[in-house]
């Protein structure tokens, strides 16, 4: 096969590999932005024998995070018989190294994946003692993919985004948005980036992109995987937006409510959870209720999915969660924004990224 950098284009240490040449995306309405490493593979980069295990480590080999294939091609058929789309408008954001792509493509390839293109972060060079610390280093080079793949949508196009707890990925997405709506100006950006470790050269990389691109922000929705246990109230800091999922079951859940996956879809993510991953309907039900306990879930979509899981058998007649669901009160092209009652806003006005804390 031909060598990685004759098969993408490289600025600083964004590398971008482009599968799916003949896909218009600049008049692509709605794109499906995922991170690769615990969120869609169940792996680890985020120390030298990780990262080194990862590189080496066969296709076949590589484990998903359970159900994220089956969510993917979920999307993929609603949206190819709802929108007649060819291609599925997805495209990966990872901090892995571009040595590794062949075999993560072989991966979606088994997987029956086709994102339109894929970022990579050429890391490697970082596996110096006096650069290690790089390694962790995800936000200047995640926000300048996210901005590099912005200049080339269309002005209106909404964003669906997917990452994990471990790589401040709630950070990064919500960044990118406060950047695509001019939320800070030029000096407040600049001192936050430097805040946030962020080098110079990328510094200026981002500043220039962000001159290319509308005023408007893109970012829909932001679906953490808490794959370290991070306790899902101390992402309401980024607001109601940004929504902290225990497995991929949850996130079906939501799209089901947000209408971009129907019940027959979620049926197909619940059966493989079951089959492929050991997942019993009442672990199903029990996330199904935490979304309701959180006021993630409205009554409309809890009428909806009940009456799904007592056709299922997953549920009796009687069946009732412990908390009762609240009515929506905000809901725009089928997408529920907000539910009666008081909560944080759907987007804060100001998010302090330098803080750790709520």
């Amino acid at each position: 096969m031909t060598h990685w950098k004759q098969r993408s284009t490289t600025n600083l240490d964004v590398v971008y590999f482009e599968y799916q040449t003949k896909a218009q995306i600049d008049s692509i309405d709605v794109i499906y932005v995922w991170d690769l490493d615990k969120t869609y593979l169940d792996t680890s980069i985020d120390s030298l024998s990780g990262l080194l295990s990862t590189v080496f480590e066969k296709a076949f080999a590589k484990k998903n995070v359970p159900g994220t294939p089956d969510i993917i091609r979920s999307l993929s058929r609603y949206r190819k018989k709802h929108f007649n789309e060819e291609f599925f408008p997805l495209f990966f954001v990872s901090a892995s190294p571009p040595q590794m792509e062949s075999k993560v493509y072989e991966k979606f390839g088994l997987d029956e994946i086709q994102p339109i293109g894929m970022f990579y972060k050429d890391n490697l060079r970082n596996l110096v003692p006096k650069k290690l610390l790089f390694l962790k280093k995800q936000i200047g080079y995640k926000v300048q993919s996210l901005l590099q793949l912005r200049t080339r949508l269309s002005k209106n196009v909404k964003m669906i985004c997917f990452g994990d707890d471990s790589e401040s990925d709630a950070t990064i997405y919500n960044l990118f948005s406060d950047i695509c709506a001019r939320r800070h100006t030029e000096t407040q950006l600049t001192n936050l980036l430097e805040d946030l470790g962020v080098s110079y050269s990328q510094i200026d990389e981002i500043l220039r992109l962000q001159t290319l691109i509308p005023i408007q922000d893109p970012v829909e929705k932001i679906y953490i995987n808490l794959a370290t246990d991070t306790d899902p109230e101390y992402y309401l800091k980024y607001g109601r937006r940004t929504l902290p999922t225990y497995n991929s079951f949850q996130v079906a859940l939501d799209l089901v409510q947000d209408q971009r996956l129907s019940l027959e879809e979620l049926g197909f993510i619940a059966g493989g959870l079951i089959e492929k991953y050991k997942f019993t309907p009442e672990q199903l039900v029990s996330t199904f209720e935490e979304l309701i306990r959180r006021r993630v879930l409205g009554l409309s979509s809890f009428e909806m999915i009940k009456n799904y899981f007592i056709e299922k058998g997953f549920i009796s007649l009687s069946w009732m969660p412990k908390s009762e669901p609240l009515k929506e009160k905000s809901v725009d092209n089928g997408s529920v924004y907000e539910l009666h009652g008081i909560f944080e806003p759907w987007i804060p006005r100001h998010i302090d990224y330098l803080k750790d804390y709520r």
